[in-house]
This record gives structure tokens, sequence and C-alpha cells, in this order.
């Protein structure tokens, strides 16, 4: 098992976390970026995808400039040469004029998240950094020094971010960080807690109940596919310009270093909705909000300064129900209750309104305004994606319906638009999450695997040569939606076929030139880019320990068993351990049986084909690859008696992850540019 396999999985536990460069690992868990070789410039837009875009625009309320102008509110003081250079200064090709490669709305909010820039003052007490990070860093005046809620996604990020702070701050800059704050379990709301602790080593920590598990839990599994999925979803490989990547929707991108995380010292008790502390003087009431926008998340109002902090249930634009890296569904109804459930419970007394991404919204009606529309436009992707689907509308179908449902109040306001997440992949997470992913028409039911089914369609349209003839037709007259259908299975059942690459390269280039949302630009330029010049490099190659230290020992071994080849498991029949974690005194039994590995905590030691005593920490230096069992042993760090070879003997049937595994069909031997 490489490194890279629990690295990628570690590299997933962020709602998203990628950058534009490649990634090169080392032992010590840190990142260095060095750029990507490849710089290829892009394809003008077409006709169709100009007149497209020009469409758009028509239907889009361009007086509105609230955004803009709360965004510019407050500012204290622009960044600095240090802070900018973190992300905003590779995007400093945004102008004023929209280029015909961008959709109009998503290039509006590119320009709205390039404005951030700087440390903004929220109100007499509260103050934030803007422009660093996906994610902002907000300081709360507390009695003796500041409260750091959210630390962004790197330690990198999250230092520099700090100096700029305390050296520009209007008041208070000489004190100490007295509590670190996290709202959910993300990675850019605590990469960069290490930062924070090694300046103020005595820093107090809170979370939201269960955060520690989430952390290290919610992406593990599914964290070689997550990670691969996700270079396409952020763009990983995508340069930075109009024909690339122009926005991250939540801000403008991601800092590139060291993922970490410090253990809360206090989590939010599982039984309370709503938990009043007083953290350095201050008096907080959080209310727990998980399974929202996270499985682990939380809301905050500071009563004295009738301050509502709503982490990510809220931003200037449309979250993700279910984000296309691959992730549980998340549920919009509960989205959407708990955000009604802010306006009922503080809706009378709150003065401003501040979060994790995006600019505030001041004012008590402003606030309970902006809170509504968000509200009811998660209600409308459930409720309307359910009333479609009981009308019989399909998952393929649906995410084109839920156009039609949404209001015209609800469609000209800026933030429900859908940048980070669409109506359409939500409405169809909406319909999977009730129905899953079978519409009940019988030819669905149990179709051919993927390529022998292209291989049959091809045959049907009368071969590869004839269906790219009618695709390239299809094209001209601007039909890529279709044309990327057809062609996607003209090179599953044919790869080498270099007229369809070129042009199903193309028809993605423009569908990304026409799409609202970052993610949908990112996936087709990531594709059009990969069928032009094979798989580049771009993807995170690297472990946090901070994170993976975590993992408890029933997690690792969770993840152990997704890697097991259940052929050549069964094959070795029934192995089983018993092992005593040394530094908790606790007790897991693990066994291989039937060709799946299994594992659960015990009160003793069971009777097993071996037994086994070590650390936690030696575990997952194991799963790193920067131990091995029989070295520890040597070194007297583990024990084992009975068969000493019953864990090398589970450890020989894992495979190893292919973490640049084909997406788009390549031809056997991609091109390289």
């Amino acid at each position: 098992m490489k490194h890279s396999i629990i690295a990628f999985s570690v590299a997933t536990i962020v709602g998203v976390h990628l950058v534009p460069q490649s990634a090169v690992a080392h032992g010590d868990g840190e990142m260095e970026f060095a750029p990507i070789v490849l710089n290829y410039d892009g394809k003008p837009a077409s006709e169709h995808t100009i007149n497209a875009n020009k469409q758009v625009a028509e239907t889009l309320n361009w007086d509105d400039r609230t955004a803009f102008e709360l965004d510019a509110k407050g500012l204290i003081a622009t960044l600095d040469e240090n802070t900018s250079a973190i992300i905003r200064d590779s995007f400093e090709f945004i102008g004023s004029d929209i280029p015909d490669s961008v959709n109009p709305s998503l290039y509006r909010q590119a320009q709205l998240n390039q404005q951030a820039n700087g440390l903004y003052k929220v109100r007499e007490g509260i103050y934030q950094v803007r422009g660093t990070d996906l994610s902002s860093m907000t300081f709360i005046r507390s009695q003796s020094g500041w409260i750091v809620y959210d630390v962004l996604l790197t330690k990198e990020a999250a230092a520099q971010s700090l100096e700029f702070a305390l050296t520009n701050l209007p008041e208070g800059g000489d004190l100490p960080v007295v509590a670190m704050i996290y709202s959910h379990s993300h990675a850019d709301h605590f990469g960069g807690s290490r930062a924070i602790q090694e300046r103020f080593p005595d820093v107090k920590v809170y979370g939201p109940n269960n955060v520690t598990a989430e952390v290290v839990d919610e992406n593990v599994l599914a964290g070689n596919a997550m990670s691969r999925r996700a270079a396409y979803q952020y763009g990983s490989t995508l340069q930075r310009h109009d024909h690339g990547i122009v926005d991250a929707a939540l801000a403008k991108g991601l800092s590139s270093g060291e993922i970490t995380y410090v253990k809360p010292h206090y989590t939010l008790n599982s039984t309370q909705k709503f938990e009043t502390l007083t953290i350095d003087g201050l008096e907080m009431i959080f209310m727990d909000a998980s399974g929202t926008e996270a499985a682990s998340e939380m809301v905050t109002y500071i009563p004295s300064m009738k301050a509502l902090w709503t982490g990510e249930l809220t931003y200037h634009g449309m979250h993700n129900i279910y984000t296309l890296r691959g992730a549980k569904v998340r549920d919009s109804l509960k989205w959407s209750r708990e955000i009604n459930r802010m306006v009922t419970t503080w809706g009378d007394d709150v003065e401003v309104l501040f979060a994790s991404h995006s600019a505030p919204v001041w004012g008590q009606n402003e606030v309970n305004e902006f809170l509504k529309l968000q509200r009811d436009n998660y209600g409308l992707v459930h409720n309307q994606s359910l009333r479609l689907a009981n009308q019989g509308v399909v998952l393929q179908d649906i995410g084109d319906a839920i156009l039609e449902t949404i209001p015209k109040s609800v469609y000209d306001v800026w933030h429900t638009n859908g940048y980070h997440g669409t109506y359409s992949h939500n409405a169809r997470a909406v319909y999977n999450m009730y129905l899953g992913y079978f519409d009940m028409n019988p030819a669905n039911l149990n179709p051919l695997p993927t390529q022998q089914e292209a291989t049959k369609f091809v045959e049907y349209m009368g071969g590869a040569d004839q269906a790219t003839a009618k695709a390239s037709q299809d094209f001209s007259q601007g039909e890529y939606r279709f044309v990327a259908t057809a062609l996607n299975k003209v090179l599953l059942a044919n790869p080498e076929h270099e007229g369809a690459r070129q042009l199903l390269a193309d028809t993605y280039e423009q569908l990304g030139y026409q799409a609202e949302g970052a993610g949908w630009r990112n996936i087709y330029l990531s594709g059009a880019q990969e069928l032009r010049s094979g798989i580049q490099p771009g993807t995170p190659k690297t472990a946090s320990p901070d994170v993976l230290s975590e993992m408890d020992l029933s997690t690792l071994f969770d993840f152990l068993a997704v890697q097991v080849d259940s052929i050549q498991a069964a094959n070795l029949g029934t192995v089983s351990l018993s092992i005593h974690e040394q530094d908790t005194n606790t007790h897991l039994y693990v066994e291989l049986s039937h060709g799946n590995l299994n594992n659960i905590y015990v009160n003793q030691a069971q009777k097993a084909d071996a037994q086994i005593s070590l650390k936690q920490s030696d575990v997952t230096r194991i799963v790193l690859q920067q131990t091995d069992f029989d070295s520890l042993v040597e070194q007297g760090k583990a024990s084992i008696s009975g068969d000493t070879q019953a864990l090398n003997k589970i450890l020989g049937t894992l495979v190893e992850f292919d973490p640049a595994f084909e997406i788009v069909p390549l031809p056997s031997k991609p091109h390289q540019h």
C-alpha cells in the first residue's frame, strides 16, 4: 500500500480543497507545489456559446449591486504583498469586461470574490480577513484577547493572515488569541489551526458535536475516488485565465500548504440543540446544525453584539446538496429548517450576520430577508424536487424540470444562484436521497456495463465514423449536450478514434464556457484537457499526520477493509487478530473471513490467531508506510503472540489504488502535451 492511498483520503475531508498546481509529498506531511508544465490556453468561445451567454446576461439583475456594496463595507487595510500572493494575485486577470468564454453570472461572482481584499470591520469587536483562502478568518474581541472563528485551509495561509490581522487591527493587535472555534468539519475551516496554536500555545479550541470523528471519517473510505473526482471539480490542473479557472464559487480559490488539525478541548453537548458558553468573558449561544452543509456543524449567536454567525449554512450563492466530488447527500429540508430556526430564534434581535464565506449582511430587516430567501431556496429544491418526482419526473429529467419551478422573486436574487451547487444537480440529489438511482423504468434496471453498452450503441449508430460525422453536424448547430453523450459512447467503444476525441474535447470546452456553476465549468474543462493532453499531475499527494492521528483504530481497519482483494483473501480462509491498543487500553477484534475484513471493539482480549499489542499512532505509521509491523516488534514498540504472520497475511491482500484512474475515455497511449 502506497503513502498516496491514505493521502488521497485525507485530502478529501474538505468540502473544497484542491489547488491548480502539482503537489509533491514529503514524509512530514507538508505539501510543496511546483507549476504544471501544461499550459493550454483553450479555444475561443463558439458563436453558439457567445449567443447562449448573451441570453443568460439578459435575464440577470445587473442593477442590483448590493453584494458589492456589502463586500466593500468596513475595509480597514488592503492585503499586503505576502497575503495577496497567497491567492488573489493569480486572479488579477479578472476585469470589468465579461469574456465570451465565461458564463456572465459566474463571471459576476468571480468579480465579487476578487473584490475581497483585506481586513474588514464587521462591527465593534468583530473583524474578518477576507481574500486569503476559500474561507474567511474571523476575530472576535473577548475579555483578554481574541477568539478566532474558522482558521482557513492551510497552516501557511493562516500564519500569514494572522500576522496581517494583528498588525492592522485598530484595537488589541498586541493581545493573544485565547480561543479558536471550528464551525464545522471541513478542512477549509480547521486546516490552519496549527499556525494559531504555535503562535499562541495556550489557545483553547472549541468545535461542534462529534467534529473530530467526522473530520477523520467523512471521506476516508471512498477517499481515493473522491480525490480524483475532486481534481475535476476544482480544476486542480487547469490554468487561471479566461479559458480556465475564474472562481471557486465560495471565494477566489484555495491556499496551498499543510492541512493541520488541533483537536478541540471542548465540543458541543450531543443532547442539546442550544448550548450557551462563556468563552473568555464573552457569552456565545451555539446551535447544533449537524447534518446540513456538514455532518458536524454549528451556528453561533453573540447576544452582547447582536451578531449571528451562520457558519456555512449561508453564503452569497446556493450551496451543494450533493457535492460533485462525491459525498453523502445532504438533507436540504433540514438545511432549510435550521435556517428557519435562526430566523425564529434570533430574528427579532440580530443586527449583523457574518459567516465562513462571503461578506456580512447588516441590519435586522436585511438579515431576516437574506435568511428567508436562503431558507426558501433550499426548501424549494427539496419540495419541488419531490413534487416533480411524485408526478413521475425521473432522475435524468428532474434537473431541467426544476428550473421551471423557481419563482422569479427567488431567481432574480443573486445570492440564490447556483455557483457552488446548481438547481440541476441539487434536484437530482434530493431525488436520489429519497428514491435512489433507479427510476423504475425496466430498461434502466440492469443495463450493460458502460463499455459494452457503448459498443452496441455505436454499432446501432452505424459505426464510429458515421456517429462522429453526425456529431460534427450537431456541434456546428450548438447541440453540445447531446454531442457530449454520443461522442462519449463513441470513445468508450473506440478510445483510439482521434476525430471523436478532439470533437468531444471541443464540446466539453463550450459546455464549460456556458456553465454558471464553478464546479461544472471545471469538470467540463478538465475533461477537455485530459482528452487532449492525457492525465496531468495536480492532485495533492500528501497526508496530514495531524488529521490521521485522530482516526481511531476501528476506522483505520475499516479503511483497510475497502482495499482487500476479496478473492485473494478468501483463499486464506479465516484469519483473526485480537489487538490491544496501549494508550487507551482498548481491545479490537479483527477477523478476515469469506474475503471480508471485519472489526469490532470488545471489552477484553479475544481468542484469535494472533494477540497483538501496539499504539494507535504506530498503526497510523504502518498505514502511511512510515514503518512496518516487524520493525515495531524489533524496536519493542509492539508485541505479537500466536501466528506471527497473521497481520502480514491480511496486509498482503490489500490492493493499491490508482490515484489517476481514467475518467474520460483515453487511448492506450494518451497524448501528452
